[in-house]
């Protein structure tokens, strides 16, 4: 599932060419995939992008908002003219658009489109008021994330009182939001720490060490453009490049780049944990 990297590189994309945009006619393929009347949306002109956690917001012009989630292939990608000519789509993960895949199309002006791509449906789009929005269950309940409000006195408060493993921990929306299976294991691994550990066990200057090392992996993250393992595509349509660069996530096999040993792949929490046994021991 794309994490706070991918939704931030999403987002970027969305900021630079969405804004302003008006929306003229909402086309609804699947409608389970969508909450909400889109006739608030219609004559609405999009104002600003925002994230929170993996979630998207989409704040407009009048009394509305769109909140969005793409899960695991969800795509949101934006094509006018320009766009059309120069984007490197990727012909794997998205292929022509519109597709079989796009079940919700925002026809906007100036002959432009938002196109929502979803091969597993797992997604969610809802429109609901300014107000309303932080009632919605999935912000409701998600945790301080990093870069934003995730201080390292929170973050060790969280870490102290859960008996859990670290690497759970840190996957738990509620406790921390936007990282996921990908960053946590390449975080971990940065500082050197056993992703079965219990997070109540870890010293201050384990913390200390973790917290960096997030703040590092997911930087890495944004700098190429997120990891397209499954079906993560930017708002052109684009692959990122993350995957190629990850540091032990995906490479159970291979050698470690610090001691060359051997990258040791074993499940935690029902998810493909990735570690080296030497250095995080």
């Amino acid at each position: 599932m794309p994490e706070l990297p991918e939704a931030e590189t999403i987002r970027l994309g969305l900021q630079k060419y969405l804004v302003g945009h008006k929306i003229e006619d909402v086309e609804i393929k699947v409608p389970k995939l969508f909450q909400g009347d889109k006739k608030n949306l219609i004559g609405a002109r999009f104002k600003e992008i925002k994230r929170a956690g993996k979630g998207l917001i989409f704040e407009l012009d009048n009394d509305y908002v769109i909140a969005a989630h793409i899960k695991l292939t969800g795509q949101f990608i934006y094509r006018d003219s320009e766009t059309a000519k120069t984007a490197k789509v990727s012909k794997e993960k998205v292929g022509a658009l519109p597709s079989k895949l796009t079940h919700i199309a925002f026809k906007l002006d100036k002959n432009a489109f938002l196109y929502y791509n979803d091969a597993r449906r797992f997604g969610w789009i809802k429109v609901v008021k300014k107000d309303e929005l932080k009632e919605l269950h999935f912000f409701k309940e998600l945790g301080p994330e990093p870069f934003k409000d995730l201080t390292f006195s929170k973050f060790i408060k969280i870490l102290k009182s859960s008996g859990s493993s670290v690497k759970v921990v840190l996957m738990d929306q509620k406790k921390i939001g936007g990282i996921g299976n990908i960053y946590a294991n390449d975080a971990l691994f940065l500082a050197k720490i056993d992703p079965r550990r219990k997070a109540n066990s870890l010293t201050h200057q384990e913390a200390q060490k973790l917290d960096g090392a997030i703040i590092e992996v997911l930087k890495r993250g944004l700098k190429y453009g997120g990891s397209s393992e499954i079906n993560f595509v930017n708002a052109l349509g684009e692959e990122g490049s993350y995957q190629e660069h990850s540091l032990v996530y995906g490479k159970e096999g291979q050698k470690c780049q610090k001691c060359g040993g051997k990258i040791k792949k074993f499940y935690l929490g029902g998810r493909g944990t990735y570690f080296c046994p030497a250095c995080q021991s």
